[in-house]
């Protein structure tokens, strides 16, 4: 039988996917383009943030407002595959697909709610 400090521990252990994620309204198409080193933590937020209606976006929490929740999706659109190599850099792979990502997506005014290039959340 696992102890609460046995199941915490390997829940601190476990790896969390760094990559990117998109918060994305469906009825428009716009898209909120973002990157982490451990996904789960900003959808999380982004959710929370939307619900509780105090998202520093102010464009996009007026769109979720008007229309709803269930016109947004969230989705992560790519994880970062870890190689087994010394000289694999976590952050140096989650730049490179930061960079492919926002040149695919272009999310800013019409197509999307980014104001800027830098998409990296904690």
């Amino acid at each position: 039988m696992k102890t609460r400090k046995d199941i915490n521990r390997e829940y601190k252990e476990r790896v969390k996917p760094a990559g990117i994620f998109q918060v994305k309204n469906t009825a428009n198409g716009k898209v909120l383009l973002g990157s982490s080193l451990n996904l789960e933590g900003p959808l999380n937020r982004h959710k929370f943030m939307l619900k509780i209606g105090s998202h520093t976006n102010k464009a996009l929490q007026k769109d979720w407002d008007e229309l709803g929740p269930d016109k947004f999706v969230f989705e992560i659109l790519e994880e970062v595959k870890v190689k087994d190599d010394l000289n694999f850099n976590l952050k140096d792979e989650l730049t490179l697909l930061e960079h492919i990502w926002l040149e695919e997506l272009q999310p800013f005014g019409e197509r999307g709610y980014n104001i800027n290039e830098k998409i990296r959340e904690a």
